[in-house]
């Protein structure tokens, strides 16, 4: 609703005075920052020339020093930077606030703070506990945590700003409602290069997530364009403004591919923060697995099936199930328990080894370490018995543990080994287990399970400076991976979101994603995202009736474009160029999305001298949105103006194939196509 005249000459007043006070502390701060750092860089110097004059005490006192008012500056340059990102638009929205004792505060709401000479708040950061009610509430009494506890009291007002190069475009007093007018003119907006923040447009239930500080870990379930990863990195930003001794280097982003890094990555700095360490869980296997040249990508795996290359799906099923983990952990019970010294030995002219004191330090001293580092330890003990604890010879004693041993470290013949005992499900032969074991480019299912084995026997990277993990697209992950997950981040909380409708995995389903809450220590807790903000009306009905949905509440206003169906194109090319041609008249991004990679790169071929496509797969890193052709297991996560799904009819979708085809049509914002 538009404000009236004379309350919009106000909030042009208000408005001048915010910038003059932003411009000039941005002007102060901007000579702090450069000071700073020239005195800092002083200091430094100075310590080193003189290091030799101080005593150990001394010296840990100036180093302790150094680190404090390095990182002090380090604060003031990330305000600074952040002030300067605000500048042009210094805030969003405001409310109204009036506490239980009559007190009323008008609260203008901003990506950072902004304070007066007295020291008083001016703009609040939106993550701060009084700006949660412009998200929370309508109009009437509320209520808000702050760490002094529950501050009750009545919202009177809550309005939004647009702001353009300074200048104040227009106001309006809202509800945050369906009806909201910020939130629709947001969502009717062609769609960018690169996801942006949603500071001014953020929901209730998207708030929930966000703000939660009450468990450890999150579980969201969210239909398709609800947010899920918009949340999580807002979220990201609200952890970090609210939990002083994190930072951006102590959050990891596991991401379904490398295209979907790049696109989010615009995020966390429009909010005024670092972007943090971000990888695909392929990334880590290949980091943790040297045994091979390298690991298979999930899109490679999942593309194997889709276009009908696997060979062996039943096999792979097996892999992927949960079945397969309690198989694991009988087998490797039963090996490291069968794992022994079978002879004593020399080292030296003096030195004799016991096979049954080592068999004791094997199965009872260190039977709490991984088996390996049970070797290792053995082998340190030696050396503290017979060279006082000097470690020279600890590659000799490691040598004759392993000679004088019934096992060796070799995670390909210990795999093998399983595959071929009776703990495994499935009756193989040697020569076809070597056939996926024995390679240069290890399977992705089958790198999971090598990955397993090797952290069981030998301990898994511990990451202790990660503290929050998020994981996106958390449907396509198997059980046995958030295991590896929890063993690597033992002391991290998790943020897990996804939508079991958009399962790509075709080997492995979740009936809800409420089944992981018990793999975690700590709270946790399951949250839903029901309302879609990405596509409209007409194209959410369409998508239902692919799964059978009832459920997805649209929150786009209609805009009367039917989702358009082309059956028995007699001229394909001819048809797709108008359709492209007509669609990107009307919008900035089109997509042409198809089954698998081969019929992305032959539908290339038709059109590319017809029109400017790229061709994006699964190795891309950036690319332009105008036009692109896409599998539909790479755009997973990425959004279009207009979006034109094609499969040649000897390659349609079949019915265990719907998510794959549900996850293409929810791609589309405006308006779909659908070919064959």
């Amino acid at each position: 609703m538009a404000i009236t005249s004379l309350e919009m000459k106000k909030e042009v007043i208000i408005l001048k005075k915010v910038q003059q006070l932003l411009d000039k502390t941005v002007d102060s701060l901007g000579v702090t920052v450069v000071s700073d750092e020239d005195e800092l860089l002083k200091f430094k110097k100075m310590m080193w020339e003189n290091a030799n004059s101080f005593d150990e005490g001394e010296m840990q006192q100036v180093m302790t020093a150094t680190a404090s008012e390095e990182d002090k500056r380090a604060r003031r340059e990330q305000y600074f930077k952040r002030l300067l990102k605000i500048k042009d638009k210094p805030y969003f929205a405001s409310i109204v606030f009036k506490d239980e004792d009559g007190d009323i505060y008008n609260i203008y709401m901003s990506l950072t703070y902004l304070k007066d000479e007295d020291g008083n708040n001016i703009l609040y950061d939106w993550r701060s506990p009084i700006c949660s009610l412009f998200y929370d509430y309508e109009t009437g009494p509320c209520s808000y945590i702050a760490p002094g506890g529950e501050y009750k009291g009545f919202l009177k007002r809550k309005r939004q700003y647009k702001i353009e190069n300074k200048k104040l475009i227009g106001v309006f007093d809202n509800s945050l409602s369906i009806n909201d007018e910020v939130l629709q003119e947001v969502l009717a907006a062609e769609s960018s290069e690169k996801m942006k923040n949603v500071v001014n447009t953020i929901q209730q239930e998207q708030n929930k997530v966000i703000r939660n500080v009450e468990d450890n870990n999150l579980i969201v379930q969210g239909i398709a364009g609800s947010g899920k990863t918009t949340v999580a990195l807002h979220r990201i930003a609200f952890l970090l403004y609210r939990m002083r001794n994190l930072h951006s280097n102590n959050f990891l982003i596991f991401s379904p591919n490398n295209i979907f890094a790049e696109y989010i990555s615009d995020v966390l700095p429009s909010l005024g923060e670092s972007n943090t360490l971000q990888t695909t869980f392929a990334d880590y296997l290949e980091h943790f697995i040297h045994e091979y040249d390298g690991v298979e990508s999930f899109t490679d795996f999942v593309s194997r099936y889709y276009s009908y290359q696997e060979l062996s799906p039943e096999l792979v099923t097996y892999k992927q199930s949960d079945k397969i983990i309690d198989d694991l952990d009988a087998f490797l019970e039963d090996y490291i328990a069968n794992c022994h010294f079978t002879d004593s030995f020399k080292e030296g002219e003096k030195n004799y080894i016991e096979k049954e004191e080592i068999n004791s330090m094997l199965h009872d001293k260190y039977s709490r370490f991984p088996l390996f580092e049970r070797v290792d330890q053995i082998a340190e003990k030696l050396c503290s018995n017979n060279y006082k604890g000097k470690l020279a010879k600890k590659k000799t004693y490691l040598k004759l543990l392993y000679q004088n041993g019934n096992f060796e470290k070799d995670y390909k013949k210990i795999m093998t080994k399983f595959f071929l005992s009776d703990f495994c499900r499935m009756k193989l032969d040697e020569k076809f287990v070597k056939s996926f074991v024995d390679v240069d480019i290890l399977h992705y299912e089958d790198a999971l399970i090598f990955a397993y084995i090797k952290g069981r026997l030998e301990g898994f990277l511990y990451e202790n400076t990660i503290k929050q993990v998020v994981i996106d697209e958390a449907q396509d992950y198997n059980r046995l991976q958030y295991i590896i997950i929890k063993n690597i981040f033992k002391k991290a909380d998790f943020t897990i979101l996804g939508d079991i409708n958009q399962n790509i995995n075709p080997y492995y389903h979740y009936k809800s994603l409420e089944n992981l809450v018990d793999l975690f220590d700590g709270e946790s807790r399951y949250l839903e995202l029901l309302k879609t903000y990405r596509s409209s009306p007409e194209i959410i009905d369409y998508t239902n009736k692919i799964l059978n949905l009832n459920h997805v509440n649209a929150i786009r206003k209609h805009n009367n474009k039917p989702v358009v169906i082309r059956k028995g194109v007699s001229n394909l090319k001819e048809r797709l160029v108008e359709d492209i041609s007509f669609l990107q008249k009307e919008y900035k991004s089109t997509a042409l999305i198809t089954k698998d990679l081969r019929e992305a790169e032959d539908i290339y071929e038709l059109i590319k001298n017809e029109v400017n496509i790229s061709l994006v797969d699964a190795n891309t890193k950036g690319f332009h949105k105008e036009l692109v052709v896409i599998p539909a297991y790479v755009a997973k996560g990425l959004e279009f103006d207009s979006v034109i799904i094609y499969n040649d009819r000897k390659n349609s979708y079949k019915r265990n194939e719907r998510n794959l085809l549900y996850v293409a049509c929810t791609r589309c914002q405006h308006e779909l196509y659908i070919y064959n």
